[in-house]
Formats: structure tokens, C-alpha cells, sequence
């Protein structure tokens, strides 16, 4: 290597001139053979020295030396960045291109030096980005699952299972939200202050199963007569009473909602784990209080079939719902419709003439008539649907998950069915048909009298482009 030195050092030298030198050194060689060769008794080179082999080959020798190091140099420098590009090229981005010099090569070793720096970084803040679209990926899975699960018990409700399947279901489908173990469901006895253990899924199940819990009385008692919420992580600092039922329970974290039905209390729902360091997201306090409101309407639900038992439902002659039935229902499934908002429709049919036919055929044909036209609505029913006569010589639908044009659909389909049916008949004055209006929550309204107007109202439009018509 060449000693810095001021003035002369070429380490300040730009590549270009290094090689310059370089060459122009080794380039002196063969003109001091030439010369010797031309002139070989001159005295040259101002040192009185006679042209010779042994003087020419000296000299020759430490050109040749000074010319070569300074072209090692700069080749070395050249291998050295070109393995250290190589390794970092291998992925080991932690390799450091470390150079002294101050001429076009060092500036390429300091430039890919923070290129490197650069891709690292970039890689660690991928790297980063990966973990959390990963963590971000996760959470809109478990929403899928847990939106999904609620269409589920949607459903279970919409088809009226019973009350405990129900409870059975959430129960399931709840354990999913904030790495539950355990989730419970008390529910209170009708006309009394006792809530009772009625659904448990995840631990400790046979234990739970047989508690009850009465008004006013311990943690869970006092959480529903207050119509508060307990909410228990590594953020919150729990009483010793409340320590002592969460250990009752097997749980450090967990979160106890209370039910509603018309206002007043009707149970609990709790989950919870034992995790250490646990806190509850607002999002997962969100999807509790949803399931809490779909208990809450199954709840309710359930005593409205008990009321209905009571109650006379269906109507005697054709054995299908009576009208104050599919007043009812309807404002039921309206309510849930609204709630969850999915469609429901209503369908009014009417018997097209009828007071003709009554007045040709007599009570018996006409009754007839009417008992044979139930089989046809009867049959046309889904198992959630519900039809009944709600008339002399009308009969309605109730159509939970069906929009407007589902329901215009399925009333065509019943219209051409009846209109099948009473063909049949050799007496072309017995050929029955029947025009029918169709309405839709919300765009048609919000309640049960609503949508019945309204389907009332297209009913008479129908009526008046003539019969066997269908309005929606």
C-alpha cells in the first residue's frame, strides 16, 4: 500500500488517476528496454549510469512494483465489496461494507453500506407489517365465525326451536369470543326472584349446571337487580367477594351481562378464562351485548309461545292460523327483522266472487271450498312461513327472510295453484281463483298493521284490473 502523504498521497486521488499512474508506470518499462536496446552506451536518466541489463531490469523491476501495488489496491478493494454484495446478496442483511477510501470505490462500498441499511430496515418493517396483517387476518376470522354463528341462532329463532336448543346453541357459539373456556346462561323462573342455571359449555358444566341464583343475592344476584355489568381482567381490581365467586367459577377474566325482556330482568350471560394478563376488547364486549339481545328475543319469544298455547291460535274451520295469531306473529317477526335487519313480507290473498259462489253453491259447497283451498295454502308453506284465514274469504301470510320480490314469486306460484286445483272441476262456476297484494318491512311499513294496509291497499289495486291478479 502507498503511505498517505500530503501533497503526494494518491489515497485522495480519484479512481481515474490512480489507474493513470498505474499505467503510465508500467508503461515506462518497455521504452526503458527500447532504449536500451537503441542506445545502449548512452548515459541516461541524469544518473551517469551506462545503459546495462542488470540497471534497466532493476529499474524495470521497481516500476513494475510500484505499478502493480497500486492497481492490487484498487483490485482488492473491488473483491472485497464485490464478496461482501455477494453475502448481503444471501440474505445476510446485517453484513457492514466498510471503507476508508476516498475515491469512486469507497463511495460505492459507503453507498451499497446504507443501501443495506436501507432493505433491512424496509424488511424488519415488512417483517412487522406481516405479524399484524396476520393478527388483523385472525380477528376478521373470528368475527366471520361469530357473525356467522348469530345468523345461525337467527335462524333457530326464526324456525321457533325451543327455548333450551336455543340457549344451547349461544351457549356454543359465544365460547368463541375473548378466548373464552366457560360461558353460562341463568335465566329467571317465570313469577319468581330465582334465576337458574340453564345452559353451560366449556367448564366445569356438570357443577354449574345445578346453581341458582336468587335476586339481590351474591355477585350474580346483585349484578342482575342492579341491571349491572361485571367486567373482570388484568384491568380491573376485583372485592373480595367478587375474587371469591370468580374462583367459585375456575376464572380470573370474565364478563356477566345481564338479560332483558320488556324492561325487566330475565337472566345472565357469562364468559370468561384464566389467562393471566387478559383484557377485554371493546369489540368482544360489543359481540356479547348482540348475543345478549338475541337471548333477549328468544327469551321473549318462548313466552310468547307459551301465551299463544293458552290461547285459541287456529282457525276452526280450516285449521289454519286465525287472524289475531298472524297479527301478532307478524309483529313479532317485523320486530326481528328490524333488529337484525333481514326481510319479512306479508301476503293477503282473497277469493275472487266469493259472495257469487256462497250465493250459488250454498254453506256446505262454500265451506268445502275454503277447506280444500287451506290444503293448497298449507302445502305451499315453508316450515318457517306462516298462513292463516284471517276472513271470511281471506287468508294471509307471514314470510320471516323473504323480500318483496321472493314473496310476489311465491304468491304467483300459489295463485296458479289454486287456480289448478279448482279447474279441475266440470262445473266451470266452481273454477275458484284468487288475487292477492303483497307488502315488504320496511319498505312498506314498520309494524303488523302497516304491512297488513298496505297489503289491504294493493289488494284493492289488483281487485280493480280484474280478477285473479297479484300487486306488490
Amino acid at each position: 500500500m502507498l503511505k498517505k502523504t500530503k501533497g503526494f498521497s494518491l489515497a485522495s486521488r480519484g479512481l481515474r488517476a490512480k489507474l493513470l499512474v498505474a499505467i503510465s508506470l508500467l508503461s515506462i518499462i518497455p521504452i526503458l528496454i527500447c532504449l536500451n536496446i537503441i542506445f545502449p552506451s548512452v548515459e541516461w536518466l541524469s544518473f551517469g549510469i551506462k545503459g546495462n541489463v542488470l540497471w534497466v531490469t532493476v529499474i524495470t523491476a521497481v516500476i513494475f512494483l510500484i505499478g502493480f501495488f497500486i492497481l492490487k489496491e484498487i483490485v482488492d478493494h473491488i473483491v472485497r465489496i464485490s464478496n461482501d454484495a455477494q453475502m448481503i446478496a444471501k440474505g445476510d442483511l446485517n453484513r457492514r461494507v466498510e471503507s476508508d477510501r476516498e475515491d469512486e470505490i469507497g463511495d460505492l462500498g459507503n453507498a451499497l453500506d446504507v443501501l443495506t441499511k436501507r432493505i433491512k430496515g424496509n424488511m424488519d418493517e415488512l417483517k412487522a407489517y406481516s405479524e399484524r396483517t396476520k393478527e388483523i387476518n385472525l380477528e376478521i376470522h373470528k368475527r366471520v365465525v361469530v357473525l356467522s354463528s348469530l345468523l345461525q341462532i337467527s335462524n333457530l329463532i326464526t324456525q321457533g326451536t325451543e327455548l333450551d336448543q336455543i340457549l344451547k346453541a349461544t351457549a356454543e357459539k359465544v365460547l368463541n369470543i375473548g378466548n373464552s373456556k366457560l360461558c353460562f346462561l341463568l335465566l329467571r323462573q317465570e313469577g319468581s326472584d330465582i334465576l337458574k342455571m340453564r345452559s353451560v359449555h366449556g367448564a366445569l358444566t356438570k357443577e354449574l349446571l345445578a346453581i341458582s341464583v336468587r335476586l339481590g343475592e351474591g355477585v350474580l344476584g346483585k349484578l342482575a337487580i342492579k341491571n349491572e355489568r361485571l367486567i373482570l381482567d388484568s384491568d380491573k381490581r376485583p372485592s373480595a367477594e367478587v375474587d371469591l365467586w370468580r374462583k367459585s367459577f375456575g376464572l380470573i377474566n370474565a364478563v356477566v351481562t345481564p338479560i332483558l325482556s320488556h324492561g325487566e330482568i330475565s337472566g345472565l350471560l357469562g364468559i370468561g378464562n384464566d389467562l393471566e394478563n387478559f383484557v377485554y376488547k371493546p369489540e368482544d364486549i360489543e359481540m356479547i351485548d348482540i348475543f345478549v339481545k338475541q337471548v333477549s328475543i328468544a327469551v321473549e319469544d318462548g313466552f310468547l309461545h307459551v301465551k299463544v298455547e293458552k290461547l285459541e291460535i287456529k282457525d276452526p274451520l280450516t285449521g289454519l292460523y286465525n287472524e289475531r295469531y298472524i297479527q301478532s306473529r307478524l309483529d313479532e317477526e317485523i320486530k326481528r327483522a328490524i333488529l337484525y335487519q333481514r326481510p319479512c313480507a306479508f301476503i293477503l290473498f282473497n277469493i275472487d266472487d266469493f259472495r257469487k259462489f256462497h250465493t250459488l253453491f250454498g254453506e256446505l259447497a262454500t265451506e268445502a271450498s275454503l277447506k280444500k283451498m287451506a290444503v293448497v295454502f298449507e302445502e305451499m308453506a315453508s316450515e318457517i312461513d306462516r298462513v292463516g284465514r284471517i276472513g271470511d274469504n281471506e287468508f294471509a301470510y307471514v314470510l320471516p327472510e323473504k323480500n318483496k320480490r321472493q314473496a310476489a314469486e311465491l304468491a304467483e306460484e300459489i295463485r296458479k295453484k289454486v287456480e289448478f286445483v279448482f279447474a279441475e272441476d266440470e262445473d266451470v262456476r266452481k273454477h275458484i281463483t284468487v288475487s292477492a297484494g303483497v307488502s315488504e318491512n320496511p319498505i312498506d311499513g314498520v309494524t303488523a298493521q302497516n304491512l297488513m294496509g298496505r297489503a289491504r291497499q294493493l289488494l284493492s289495486e289488483a281487485k280493480a284490473h280484474g280478477k285473479n291478479q297479484i300487486k306488490s
